[in-house]
């Protein structure tokens, strides 16, 4: 642990690497999208200078400008989006923290992955429902405002990166019609690290299903036998979960709750369904 915490800092003091999270930030979509300054980074000579003013020390994040996108339901979805300074100290943490990450992510995981995409997820659930064998039930679930609701506490005790650092991202605050409101809970969409921090904090839940429904076959402690054909396919805050039973399925759906009581979430009651594949197929 320790040791990981000093490569992350030799990292984040990095010239290169400060030169790198300058220019993701300044090549992706949201690059003519400004935060509450109104400022953005186009000229060659304002990325350097940038990525040269790029320091925790005494680091202070500047409050979100809140705005709002349409979703295909006719809802609205809030989206914060940081300061071009907050936005290149967000991009550089990541590249110290996406090591992390993929090292200790579950491989049913597909969401915000490099090199993984919803078709990788499509075949993986095709894997685990296709055969005559499979599994007959599932459970779809969906997270109540996952990104909204994620628990700040949960996320700064459990979290491998700079914690002061992490702190201003998560305590930023937004500006919405020229009024300043305060975060308690959850990660902005819109912070290029947001996503990362979601994945993380959801994170285990393929290790604590493994844990109870599979057992070590006899005579070998490295096959193991999935006799209740539970398995789980997780992207971003929706995952689906298969099981032998309905009985085994509503005691997952009781395991996943806890599972996210800890970290500030909880399911959505209208868009969580167990299913029988033969009767309504969800996806």
């Amino acid at each position: 642990m320790n040791l990981v915490k000093k490569l992350q800092y030799l990292l984040s003091k990095s010239f290169y690497a400060k030169l790198l999270a300058v220019k993701r930030i300044t090549s992706n979509k949201g690059k003519r999208t400004p935060g509450v300054d109104g400022e953005i980074c186009s000229s060659a000579e304002s990325k350097y200078k940038g990525a040269l003013s790029l320091n925790n020390c005494k680091y202070s994040a500047t409050p979100l400008k809140r705005t709002y996108i349409n979703k295909s339901n006719g809802k609205k979805r809030p989206l914060g989006i940081p300061t071009f300074r907050d936005k290149a100290i967000q991009a550089l943490h990541l590249l110290c923290l996406d090591p992390v990450s993929e090292s200790i992510m579950d491989t049913s995981s597909f969401g915000f992955r490099k090199y993984r995409s919803t078709k990788d997820a499509s075949q993986h659930l095709f894997n685990c429902l296709s055969t005559k064998n499979s599994a007959q039930w599932v459970l779809e679930g969906d997270i109540k405002g996952g990104f909204d609701n994620i628990s700040h506490d949960w996320v700064q005790e459990n979290i491998i990166m700079d914690k002061k650092v992490l702190r201003q991202f998560l305590k930023a605050g937004y500006v919405y019609k020229c009024n300043l409101f305060p975060t308690k809970a959850g990660t902005p969409q819109g912070g290029i690290i947001s996503p990362t921090l979601a994945n993380l904090t959801l994170n285990g839940m393929a290790t604590m299903l493994k844990k109870k429904y599979w057992t070590n076959r006899a005579g070998s402690i490295h096959r193991r036998y999935n006799k209740e054909k539970v398995h789980i396919t997780v992207y971003a805050d929706d995952f689906v979960i298969t099981a032998n039973s309905r009985e085994t399925i509503e005691d997952i759906k009781k395991m996943i709750e806890d599972f996210l009581t800890e970290r500030g979430l909880e399911l959505s009651a209208k868009k969580t369904l167990i299913t029988h594949i033969k009767k309504d197929l969800i996806f």
